[in-house]
């Protein structure tokens, strides 16, 4: 096969906790057959964060689509706004924050996966809003 193809308003939409601050909207990854890499819409609620976090071989690159937020690696602190792009490389703890006043939205990818998309996969199913469609539908 020569190429895929998503939607990211069709995709599958995963909250990893009930507790957690941001979904995923996964478009592809090993579960596909896409590749050992993850691609997905990471969608951060208002003031959402990822937790702290490090990988041990992966690199994880987030494209702000829109929204605004506070990239933090290794304790260093950068703000990112739709746009920006931030590479994280293995071993780097990090942090992706919402400090905007509406939804932060990222293209995120991790290579490889390192078990990320089956974290993912592992939450819960949830729906994407009429915001998140309509953002996620003027990208495509």
């Amino acid at each position: 096969m020569s190429h895929m193809l998503a939607n990211a308003r069709m995709a599958d939409v995963f909250q990893i906790s009930p507790t957690d601050t941001n979904y995923f909207a996964v478009l592809f990854d090993p579960k596909r057959g896409a590749s050992e890499a993850i691609f997905l819409i990471e969608i951060f609620n208002v003031g959402g964060a990822t937790p702290p976090n490090t990988h041990v071989a992966a690199q994880e690159f987030f494209y702000v689509l829109e929204g605004e937020g506070i990239a933090r690696c290794d304790g260093k602190a950068t703000p990112v706004k739709k746009g920006d792009a931030v590479l994280v490389h293995p071993g780097t703890e990090h942090i992706l924050e919402n400090t905007g006043a509406g939804k932060l939205y990222t293209l995120t990818v991790m290579t490889p996966n390192e078990g990320f998309s089956e974290l993912i996969r592992s939450g819960q199913r949830v729906e994407l809003d009429d915001e998140d469609r309509r953002v996620l539908g003027g990208l495509l």
